[in-house]
């Protein structure tokens, strides 16, 4: 144990708390058991050691991480009542679904330590849901996405701006004195800018190693898949990305695959839980029982990037943004007249020649558009949208 007390020291040691991602000031920290989860390499880690080293006492708080070979030899809720008996009253734990059983073993720590505050962390989304009806009514879960763009402009150009609410944008109540030449960062996040590691040399390699771990591991491991099916899902993800969004044809895609176009639809399911896809449902069932899949874009406009070998279409990296920053803060359909339903309103994604002929007779409708820096009237400009969180 005293091994891993000094690696949270050192860890705690060398984290920067110059900037911190929005999900920190969103979770109750006073919860006895809290849950974060989220696609890989969104941050998680780093938030939850920033908590620690700002906010709590240093001697009643450890953090370790399940990959580390203590816990080849010994077991997460032994180390909780060890913890419970020195006085301690918070354990972090990271990368939780790389321990076997952890959900048991975590509703344990909460029955039997009442006094002991647990937080937990999950890259592996798919195990994490898996494992978390095992603690309901005792754990707390948050799920926590990539960088907004007013979050890559403090970080990576240290331009400071209010979080903005929906309803702000629409009335064009948006404050941003603060940011000359929107338009070029904004070309800059849309490239690379979703990921906390954006400064970092060798970016776009970095992410696909992601996304191939995510796939040959992640996804098999918790659907007790044959190994040989990351594959397929890497010809799916490959059929998705080509696409101007995708539109599925399920026996059509089976046929590209070599599956069957029973299975095409929980496939695309994986890989949206696992955060490289995002499925847009119509409102013929509404939010609670969503409807049928209109379209299929890639999670974030950087995996576009990532995978279109200098042929990335415009109009999907636009909508894919749109759809991205704004389920953070409302339920987004697909609509039956322009390209999104947002609480009644509808929205029409473009450039900025576009005019107003597709939103004509729509009670509440909007012209999002590229390459503007203000709006006016029903027009707004797409970057404002990254605002949100």
């Amino acid at each position: 144990m005293e091994q891993l007390i000094q690696k949270h020291s050192r860890l705690v040691e060398r984290t920067s708390t110059a900037f911190r991602r929005y999900m920190h000031s969103r979770i109750d920290w006073n919860s006895r058991m809290i849950g974060l989860v989220g696609p890989r390499g969104v941050g998680k880690t780093t938030l939850v050691l920033q908590h620690i080293k700002e906010e709590l006492c240093q001697e009643k708080v450890l953090y370790v991480n399940m990959e580390d070979f203590y816990f080849s030899n010994h077991r997460l809720v032994e180390l909780a009542e060890t913890l419970d008996k020195l006085g301690y009253r918070y354990l972090f734990v990271d990368e939780i679904h790389r321990y076997p059983d952890w959900a048991k073993e975590l509703k344990l720590i909460y029955d039997y330590f009442p006094d002991l505050h647990t937080v937990f962390t999950g890259s592996s989304v798919l195990d994490i849901r898996k494992g978390v009806s095992d603690l309901s009514r005792r754990a707390v879960m948050y799920s926590m996405q990539g960088l907004s763009f007013r979050e890559y402009l403090e970080l990576a150009h240290s331009v400071v701006i209010p979080v903005h609410t929906f309803e702000q944008v629409l009335v064009r109540d948006v404050r941003t004195a603060t940011l000359d030449h929107p338009l070029a960062y904004f070309a800059e996040y849309l490239r690379q800018g979703y990921y906390p590691f954006q400064s970092e040399s060798g970016y776009y390699e970095k992410l696909r190693q992601i996304m191939s771990i995510t796939i040959d591991t992640d996804i098999p491991l918790f659907a007790q898949m044959n190994y040989s099916v990351a594959y397929k899902l890497k010809r799916l993800l490959g059929i998705i990305a080509q696409s101007v969004p995708f539109k599925p044809n399920m026996s059509k895609i089976g046929e590209m695959v070599g599956i069957s176009r029973n299975v095409v639809a929980d496939y695309i399911t994986l890989l949206e839980e696992a955060g490289l896809v995002a499925q847009l449902h119509d409102d013929t069932a509404g939010i609670r029982q969503l409807g049928k899949v209109e379209k299929v874009y890639l999670d974030n406009t950087n995996i576009i990037y990532a995978l279109s070998a200098g042929n990335a279409n415009v109009g999907n990296i636009r909508e894919t943004f749109f759809n991205n920053q704004l389920r953070v803060v409302a339920d987004v359909m697909a609509s039956r007249q322009t390209d999104f339903l947002i609480d009644g309103a509808s929205f029409e994604i473009a450039g900025r020649k576009k005019g107003n002929s597709q939103i004509e007779g729509l009670p509440k409708a909007y012209v999002v558009k590229d390459d503007i820096e203000y709006g006016h009237d029903n027009v707004l400009p797409l970057w404002w949208f990254g605002l949100l969180y």
